[in-house]
């Protein structure tokens, strides 16, 4: 099964995130399938950067986003 996760980039305390499409059993920074966007929490306000035709596909493929992920979506879907 594949989901849509994020997946750990940036330095110790600065983090930043991609949103991946990646397989459920994989480990948090494993090898992912693709990059459909990223994440940045430390700027003002947070940089949320999707490309929906990817994550619109992937979901019609059957992947799961994880809770975050699609709270992401929903807030890059309201700006």
């Amino acid at each position: 099964m594949l989901r849509i996760r994020l997946f750990r980039t940036g330095s110790k305390k600065k983090p930043r995130y991609r949103i991946v499409v990646i397989n459920r059993e994989t480990r948090r920074d494993g090898r992912f399938l693709e990059n459909v966007g990223h994440y940045n929490p430390c700027r003002e306000p947070a940089e949320i950067v999707v490309n929906r035709e990817r994550v619109d596909y992937w979901l019609k493929c059957g992947a799961q986003p994880s809770d975050t992920v699609r709270s992401l979506l929903k807030a890059a879907a309201r700006t």
